[in-house]
């Protein structure tokens, strides 16, 4: 890990917060966008099912879009990397692993969904960590997510024993069930770059970043993440890079949002309920709770038109902005016109470029598109 997990230790503090488990919280006050956690993957794996085809267009380590050079793995065939440099976490156990399990997916395969495919290539990356390092392994267990026996983790442990050349380490069905549970709640995408016609966009590869995943959720967020995947150089390209949106003091709980902010009420709920196994109710939430889906929907259609009500708004309230448990109208309107994305077919949240010494930055950068454009609304409160 670079030396942002260092600074990281400065600017944030974990926390026991009731009903919300582990938290980061500001241990200085923060400023809008200021960089406040820069983070490695401790693993990261392809989201492309075994049997894509065609087969995935990015490099297997890096995960850049590759080029004409690109060298495929001459052993399995089946991952190919941008130059020789990104090589070297593909172990021959883990080649000799893809190989094998390719061969019996006629048989094993044919019938498993794509999801249960993609587990596949996180167990075999987590088992290829436990002999990699070991002590990258135990920060992987140490994370959130008690993993119960289901029959996919049964399934893919049977297939993977059977299948697999003798795994690094012992390896017990509960301890697969655990393994598929870190990931689950644990995991972040790295999405296909963006593109305008593209409305849907698919998630390239998924990795663990153990101190991001320490943020909680909050659906009026005072934090964003940033990747550069596609940018140029040779390392680091798949960090983590954790922005504030605007100023918060110290003491106040740094969250993200685990998806889009521009999603209804009901379906932010069911995604939080069914991908990470809770209901939010954060300021936001407790408000549109009471709304009439006319109005949940009318909130997605939100073009970030100027509301009388964005001067009454006090930033830093909460994790995203505070509101009184009486106010029946909550002022969405300011953090869709300041901080989200105008692009077609973006959804994404909008951060200052980082501070120059004391005067904060008035350009505001997208953390999908990766546009640029003047803050029009004012300064950080």
């Amino acid at each position: 890990m670079n030396d942002g997990g260092a600074k990281s230790e400065l600017l944030l503090q974990v926390t026991e917060i009731n009903g919300r488990g582990r938290s980061l919280v500001a241990a200085q006050p923060l400023r809008g966008g200021q960089v406040i956690l820069r983070e490695s993957p401790l693993l990261l794996y392809s989201a492309f099912p075994f049997l894509s085809s065609p087969p995935p267009p990015y490099c297997d380590h890096c995960f850049r879009l590759l080029s004409q050079s690109s060298q495929r793995c001459q052993s399995c065939s089946l991952v190919s990397f941008c130059s020789p440099n990104c090589t070297s976490s593909h172990t021959p156990w883990l080649c000799e692993s893809l190989r094998r399990l390719h061969q019996s997916s006629s048989a094993a395969f044919a019938d498993q969904s794509p999801e249960r495919q993609v587990q596949a290539r996180f167990l075999l990356s987590a088992y290829n960590l436990a002999a990699a390092s070991p002590s990258d392994f135990q920060i992987l267990l140490s994370l959130q997510g008690n993993g119960d026996s289901t029959s996919d983790s049964g399934f893919l442990h049977s297939l993977l024993s059977a299948v697999c050349p003798p795994l690094p380490v012992p390896i017990s069905p509960e301890l697969t069930a655990a393994l598929l549970a870190k990931d689950k709640v644990n995991g972040f995408g790295l999405m296909e770059p963006f593109s305008v016609t593209n409305e849907k966009r698919s998630v390239r590869a998924y990795g663990i970043y153990p101190k991001t995943s320490f943020m909680n959720h909050d659906c009026l967020p005072n934090a964003c993440r940033f990747d550069y995947v596609d940018s140029g150089g040779s390392d680091g390209n798949t960090d983590i890079i954790i922005r504030m949106i605007h100023d918060v003091p110290q003491g106040r709980e740094v969250c993200l949002s685990y998806f889009p902010v521009n999603m209804n009420y009901s379906g932010r709920q069911e995604r939080l309920l069914e991908d990470y196994g809770f209901r939010c109710e954060c300021d936001r939430c407790k408000v549109e709770a009471s709304w009439s889906e006319d109005e949940n929907e009318d909130m997605e259609e939100m073009d970030g038109e100027d509301d009388e009500e964005e001067e009454e708004m006090e930033e830093g309230e909460g994790c995203g902005d505070g509101v009184d448990d009486d106010d029946s109208s909550f002022p969405h309107a300011y953090f869709f016109a300041r901080y989200m994305c105008e692009k077609e077919n973006c959804f994404g949240t909008l951060a200052p470029l980082p501070p120059k010494g004391l005067d904060a930055s008035r350009l505001l950068e997208c953390n999908v598109c990766g546009s640029v454009k003047e803050d029009e609304v004012g300064g950080n409160a």
